[in-house]
């Protein structure tokens, strides 16, 4: 599939949306079942296809609403080998999905995209292991090779750039960086981090993006902070050195919990939708060269509306 880029949010002035936690959204307000949060399975049907897509949409026309461009964040953080496997999916079956993914997001881009509102077709990349813990570590050249199919398939399929969310540590970044590089594809990596702005690995954010910037000749496109309340970083944002610069996109919880405490939450903890906006709109004040705004864990359309309606009048140029 060949289609034009898009324009890049690093590369404007524009605020750019995203989606919110996903898989939290369609498990917990929808009732759907995703086997190990997988919501790469709902591809395989029309139907699924379909709610994918209902899932997207109240996303993009709060970011056309807005005059903001949206980033359409493909369903693929599970799609990866290790998962796959876990899920009964061959390889070529997991190559399919992530196509499928692609060529899904490219149809609502085509359907939703003005000329005031770009949108941009990201492909999701997941952990090898958990989204909250570092667990057994790879190295840097076991990353990038274990995550370069997947990568190679995006852009294939008409991908602008590829998104690393969850990222626990720096030895998987830097693989999935070098791999995007080897590639060709622009790379986005979003490292989570815990109540005391850390990485779940131990590492300081700012180490953490320094060290990938070593690794990779500065290849990363740009960073991104997820999976965690802005009370549990907005303040290491605010004392951070040249390293802050390196962010421009914000994807925080919903809740304050620790990750400890959500794992173990039988209910979802939606949080304040305009309280968490008013705290975007603080870090915005900070960092205005921040262009992507959008959710993870908890987060759903209403805080994302929110968020759109306290910052997208934010347009500062970096």
């Amino acid at each position: 599939m060949t289609r034009t880029p898009g324009i890049l949010p690093h590369r404007s002035e524009q605020m750019f949306l995203t989606d919110g936690g996903m898989e939290t959204s369609l498990i917990f307000l929808d009732g759907i079942e995703l086997p190990h949060f997988a919501s790469f399975t709902l591809l395989s049907t029309p139907g699924g296809r379909e709610r994918l897509k209902d899932y997207y949409r109240p996303y993009a026309k709060t970011a056309v609403t807005s005059g903001a461009g949206f980033i359409l964040e493909s369903p693929t953080w599970r799609a990866n080998p290790d998962w796959a496997e876990r899920l009964g999916y061959s390889a070529s079956a997991l190559d399919a999905a992530n196509r499928k993914a692609i060529e899904t997001l490219c149809e609502l881009a085509d359907e939703y995209r003005t000329e005031a509102s770009p949108f941009v077709v990201s492909g999701c990349i997941g952990p090898r292991g958990d989204g909250y813990v570092a667990g057994e570590l790879m190295s840097a050249t076991d990353a990038k090779d274990y995550h370069a199919r997947q990568i190679a398939v995006f852009k294939e399929s008409g991908a602008d750039l590829v998104s690393a969310i969850t990222m626990t540590n720096v030895p998987e970044a830097t693989g999935i960086a070098l791999a995007a590089r080897a590639t060709g594809i622009p790379c986005v990596i979003s490292f989570t981090v815990e109540t005391d702005g850390r990485l779940p690995s131990g590492e300081y954010l700012g180490d953490a993006i320094d060290a990938v910037d070593a690794a990779s000749g500065n290849s990363v496109a740009y960073y991104m902070v997820n999976c965690a309340h802005p009370v549990h970083f907005s303040e290491v944002l605010e004392q951070g050195g040249a390293w802050v610069k390196r962010i421009c996109g914000i994807r925080a919880n919903a809740s304050r919990m620790s990750h400890e405490e959500l794992d173990a939450a039988e209910e979802l903890d939606i949080g304040d939708p305009q309280d968490l906006a008013m705290r975007y709109s603080h870090i915005l004040d900070h960092m205005p060269w921040v262009r992507v705004l959008g959710g993870c864990c908890g987060t759903d359309h209403r805080h994302i509306a929110a968020i759109s309606g306290t910052c997208c009048g934010n347009r500062a140029a970096a």
